[in-house]
């Protein structure tokens, strides 16, 4: 079983429902958790908050912590994380903004910079990781790397 099955199997059974807020990955996580049969059982929706205004509006990230923080941030990851969780009232959230390249990155924030947020109705965990490649492959590594934040969520949490 690979881990979006595993994913799937386990959200299903646990008849829990995951949403996901995605900047530089524009959807593909979202493509990926609905790439198997029965999804809707655990996907209702996501929010692709590309820009910094979309990231207010839909997931509630205060216009002063981008301001302060910046889009890639784990300010903004946990706050796109919560707004999800509570703009959607699922069980989970996911939340993802980074720097795709091949513009954009700076000395402090390289290009390949990435920001994960998970939230629970319990807790909000941040994370960052350093990713090298095409702006394709960036995102594609995003999105693996986010649904292993989820895999290993489940494999360490009783039901």
């Amino acid at each position: 079983m690979n881990r979006i099955e595993y994913i799937a199997s386990e959200l299903t059974a646990r008849k829990q429902i995951i949403t996901c807020a995605e900047s530089c990955t524009g959807g593909l996580l979202a493509a990926a958790l609905t790439s198997v049969p029965g999804s809707s059982a655990f996907f209702q929706r996501g929010y692709v908050t590309y820009s910094d205004q979309a990231k207010c509006q839909l997931v509630n990230v205060n216009a002063d912590t981008l301001r302060h923080y910046g889009a890639v941030s784990e300010e903004v990851v946990r706050e796109m994380a919560l707004g999800a969780l509570i703009a959607s009232k699922n069980d989970y959230a996911l939340s993802i903004s980074g720097i795709a390249g091949p513009d954009g990155g700076t000395p402090e924030k390289p290009v390949g910079t990435v920001w994960f947020g998970f939230a629970t109705k319990q807790r909000i965990w941040a994370k960052q990781y350093q990713f090298s490649g095409s702006r394709e492959e960036i995102r594609q590594q995003a999105v693996q790397y986010a649904l292993a934040i989820l895999e290993h969520y489940l494999k360490t949490t009783a039901a």
